[in-house]
């Protein structure tokens, strides 16, 4: 099982997304930014490393909003997602194909790996206070 973390980051009424590279898992999808916990690494730490790797940004961490596991054909994966402020940097695609600003009405325009479609499904539902 890959322990997986990734950021929800809400900025000014949109979500910041990343897009996989063509030579990773999944190529070409869209995603939360994040990525594989690594031995011995917190969620939370694993997820601070990974946003400063791809996007070069420094995050706070908040509460785990989601959490669901996935079998692949190839792989079983765990994943955890936390809502996160950036707190200093603007992103940047550096280990990324690139990312973009979107509106949660929006998100169901976008290919997601099969893991986050529950989540993303649930973000792109309006919120009964933003009506």
């Amino acid at each position: 099982m890959i322990i997986v973390t990734a950021a929800i980051i809400h900025r000014n009424g949109f979500l910041l997304l990343s897009r996989r590279r063509a030579d990773a898992h999944l190529p070409n999808l869209w995603e939360f930014p994040g990525g594989k916990v690594e031995a011995g690494e917190s969620l939370t730490a694993a997820l601070r490393r990974e946003l400063r790797e791809e996007l070069d940004i420094t995050i706070e961490v908040g509460d785990e909003y989601y959490t669901t596991k996935h079998d692949y054909p190839t792989k079983s994966v765990e994943l955890h997602f936390f809502n996160c402020t950036i707190i200093a940097g603007e992103p940047r695609a550096i280990d990324v194909a690139e990312f973009r600003w979107v509106k949660p009405a929006d998100l169901l325009s976008y290919n997601f790996p099969e893991a986050d479609l529950e989540l993303v499904e649930r973000l792109a539902r309006p919120h009964p206070s933003s009506r």
